[in-house]
């Protein structure tokens, strides 16, 4: 194999954030690593600092739950200032960014529940895009796929079947 750390990752997750028939999209900051200028649903990676200054959950020690759903709330509040619903899981990819990292990412849908879309840093635009639009913007590659098959999801129809 040849390569350092391949058991190494870093932990992406994304939301799929739903409101009246649209789903909330980003135009990703040009000075991004990966996909820059692309756009994309909110997200971000974990962080020891998501979970270590913190109690562990239960008595052992070093063990914590809901460290991933509790990071994505804090990155999609800092990232586009919302709040979110119940986090239901879509899917899981993994890619590997130009400076060679792998990355796992973990793709949730969740309904808007309350916020003004406020754009940190991250991000340079925003939309609320009905499945009918999905084509008029440049998207990261997949992301296309994962919109359409929440909007099956909410519409009670099987997502597997998704066609492009």
């Amino acid at each position: 194999m040849g390569e350092k750390n391949l058991e190494l990752y870093r932990i992406v997750s994304t939301a799929i954030i739903h409101k009246d028939g649209r789903f909330l999209i980003t135009k990703r900051s040009l000075n991004k690593k990966a996909f820059p200028g692309k756009w994309t649903v909110p997200g971000g990676g974990l962080e020891p600092n998501d979970y270590i200054n913190t109690p562990p959950t239960t008595e052992s020690d070093n063990v914590w739950y809901r460290v991933l759903e509790n990071n994505l709330r804090r990155e999609i509040l800092e990232e586009v200032g919302v709040e979110m619903g119940k986090i239901d899981y879509l899917l899981d990819l993994v890619f590997i960014r130009p400076d060679n990292i792998h990355v796992l990412t973990l793709s949730f849908y969740t309904p808007w529940k309350s916020g003004e879309v406020k754009l940190n840093d991250e991000n340079i635009d925003f939309a609320w895009i009905s499945v009918n639009q999905i084509r008029d913007y440049d998207l990261i590659g997949g992301i296309e796929e994962e919109i359409i098959m929440v909007d099956k999801i909410l519409k009670g129809e099987d997502p597997s079947v998704v066609k492009i």
